[in-house]
């Protein structure tokens, strides 16, 4: 199987989140070459912020403070700021910046495409944290030419974490029944096949068909290289325990059809045709928790419109960019308001 030339060109390009930006001389320095390697580099550079007593390190409030940091460049301004080392030297864990799975994925995506390597990052699920439950997740998803084939790493797990975890697998090739995408959840649930029950976020006691409809549409926007933080809130995505009426249900089933195939010509039509139709009110919200108080992101205006996912140049301006497809309209700014 072949990657088509379109999706190639567009998850190789650096976008607004994955660009290295005024950093790139440290991407250039890297040594790695594999895709275990490049994965390893952000174990050196990131703790998790709800791991990192494994570690043996404590976040202060400042420390977290960087895990509301989006674009990849914002990041390296982090870790360049407490090391200007190459980043493949591992930093001492108290030395190392706090994040969560989403920021060590775009990293590796950032790594990848840097190295020509199509890479995309994937919102939704992993079966391999809690037994019986599927969590809250995210995970890099890169073309391996040879193969012929997407495959999914998970560059979160490092050693200390394969032995914390029920982990039987290589997590440079992340088995598709063990970690899926949200819009492989939404379909296999809507089917009866699964409990929407066991997806979402033991540790805080929620799950259910509203959380796997937000991670769906997080990750349609990945798809379409707006990649969210984990508690950002857009278009349709439905808030809390709210129900999702039969309207609702329906375009998320198109939704999940069309991530579950994103390379298809059908995605390809449909993100040609984005922005002709919307639904639900335009907003990105950065929230303290899934029912903390929001606070909304800055949308200084006027700012330039993406007309589809592969206007490039105007996803590589710098500038805040209003995203908008059928689900509704995004502002990213490719700085950080949040910190």
């Amino acid at each position: 199987m072949q990657l088509h030339r379109q999706s190639a060109s567009f998850y190789t390009s650096p976008s607004v989140m994955t660009s290295p930006g005024r950093h790139e001389r440290l991407f250039d320095a890297v040594i790695p070459r594999d895709v275990a390697g490049l994965a390893s580099i952000g174990h050196g550079l990131i703790v998790h912020e709800h791991i990192a007593p494994a570690y043996g390190v404590e976040l202060s409030d400042e420390d977290r403070g960087s895990v509301h940091i989006r674009p990849v460049e914002r990041l390296l301004d982090r870790i360049a700021g407490r090391d200007d080392r190459p980043l493949e030297i591992a930093r001492e864990p108290d030395a190392r910046i706090a994040g969560n799975c989403r920021h060590f994925t775009v990293l590796l995506v950032a790594l990848l495409r840097a190295q020509g390597v199509p890479a995309r990052a994937r919102c939704g699920f992993g079966g391999y944290f809690v037994a019986g439950r599927f969590e809250d997740h995210w995970v890099c998803e890169y073309w391996n030419d040879a193969r012929g084939r997407w495959i999914l790493v998970d560059p979160q797990i490092d050693q200390r974490q394969s032995g914390m975890f029920p982990i039987d697998f290589d997590v440079t090739d992340v088995p598709r029944d063990r970690f899926l995408t949200a819009g492989e959840a939404w379909t296999r649930c809507r089917a009866g096949e699964l409990d929407p029950g066991v997806f979402g976020l033991s540790v805080i006691g929620e799950a259910g068909y509203w959380w796997i409809a937000g991670n769906l549409m997080r990750d349609a926007a990945a798809l379409l290289n707006v990649e969210l933080l984990p508690w950002d809130s857009w278009g349709a995505m439905p808030a809390p325990d709210q129900p999702i009426d039969d309207d609702l249900a329906a375009l998320f089933d198109q939704v999940a059809a069309l991530t579950r195939t994103p390379d298809s010509a059908e995605a390809e039509v449909m993100n040609a045709s984005a922005g002709r139709t919307r639904r639900g009110h335009a907003r990105t919200w950065n929230r303290a928790g899934r029912r903390g108080r929001s606070r909304r992101v800055d949308e200084p205006a006027p700012v330039p419109h993406a007309r589809t996912p592969f206007d490039v140049d105007v996803l590589h301006s710098g500038e805040p960019v209003a995203f908008e497809h059928g689900l509704g309209r995004v502002v990213v700014d490719s700085g950080d308001r949040d910190e």
